[in-house]
């Protein structure tokens, strides 16, 4: 019955994150804590997490093509320059201390709150054209982001809607559809690190990823903004209080 109840607890979990991860990004704030919470030590949850933002990234860009919305040439070029990364902070995530860890999570997260309280001005230059041309300075910016998502993968949405609407002045529409491209493409070495380590619990993993896959779809179908004040409101809560709980703050 109670593992009935977590399943059904990280099925609605994994939809409320899909849904601000497609539109924004820091989902992965309230299913890591929450795998945590339930009992996965850091790599564990931090692996099955994994699983879970695959299953959506896939629903997601799958419901971007119905939509017409696709620049996959591109999308696949940018996932290949974060995948080299994406490898080393999997694997740096797997023998990292459990504490160490849960202490940079809950940094992580504190950051998060500040990027929704105060986000940057939308940039009025907008540039949808496929033709890109990756620079030095961009090369670099994914690789480094490939890093971090392979380590945390929190807030990974944040960084790369920033380096996609500030440097390479996409729109919003586009700028998430290249999103869950790269994420999923640099998440799929990221779960092989995990899955070899033996860091990944499947059933609470996939209960997690429906959820997410059902939100994953449903949020690109309905909306391409990043989400109302409310649901801001409610995740700036959600990640305060688990901040502080990481970070022993709170008992």
């Amino acid at each position: 019955m109670t593992e009935i109840f977590y399943s059904l607890l990280l099925f609605v979990v994994g939809a409320i994150a899909a849904i601000i991860n497609v539109n924004a990004g820091g989902g992965s704030s309230l299913t890591l804590p929450t795998l945590i919470f339930l009992g996965l030590d850091s790599a564990t949850a931090n692996g099955t997490n994994r699983i879970a933002i695959i299953m959506q990234s896939v629903s997601s860009v799958y419901a971007f093509k119905q939509e017409k919305y696709e620049q996959f040439k591109l999308s696949i070029k940018l996932s290949l320059i974060t995948l080299p990364g994406a490898i080393i902070g999997a694997l740096i995530a797997i023998k990292i201390d459990d504490d160490l860890f849960q202490s940079i999570l809950g940094i992580v997260m504190i950051g998060l709150i500040i990027t929704i309280l105060f986000p940057s001005k939308k940039s009025k230059i907008q540039d949808d054209s496929e033709d890109k041309k990756i620079t030095l300075p961009l090369f670099i910016a994914f690789l480094i982001t490939g890093f971090y998502g392979g380590f945390i993968q929190v807030g990974i949405g944040f960084i790369l809607m920033a380096i996609l609407n500030k440097a390479m002045k996409f729109g919003l529409i586009y700028v998430n559809m290249h999103k869950v491209f790269v994420v999923l493409i640099l998440t799929i070495p990221a779960l092989l690190v995990f899955i070899l380590s033996g860091n990944v619990n499947w059933f609470w993993g996939v209960s997690l990823g429906l959820g997410n896959a059902a939100g994953g779809w449903w949020a690109t179908k309905v909306s391409v903004k990043k989400g109302d004040r409310f649901i801001k409101t409610i995740l700036v809560a959600a990640i305060f209080i688990m901040a502080l709980k990481l970070l022993r703050i709170l008992p």
